[in-house]
């Protein structure tokens, strides 16, 4: 079992990030993920994934423009979406699947 693939098996949601440094809205998500983080704390993982430097995981998920947000829970996806997400709907989906 790849690392990713253990990171992803937690029984709390785990928001993946799929950026790239030279992206724009890559830049502003960050800080928006900063936040959702501060305020669900442990309810919450985060993981940040470069596709220019992990270009075979960005493959295997089908990541085809960042930012990729995935949510998962338990390694299933439970939601996806390419481009910016506000903190409110993120902490809103998040607590949803807590």
């Amino acid at each position: 079992m790849s690392k990713f693939s253990e990171l992803i098996q937690k029984d709390t949601p785990v928001l993946v990030d799929f950026f790239a440094e030279w992206c724009g809205p890559c830049k502003t998500m960050s800080p928006i993920l900063k936040e959702v983080k501060a305020e669900l704390g442990d309810k919450v993982s985060i993981i940040k994934i470069d596709v220019d430097k992990n270009q075979q995981l960005a493959a295997q998920f089908n990541v085809r423009g960042v930012p990729t947000l995935i949510l998962y829970k338990q390694g299933k996806q439970i939601w996806r979406q390419a481009g910016l997400s506000s903190k409110r709907d993120l902490v809103s989906l998040i607590q949803s699947h807590a």
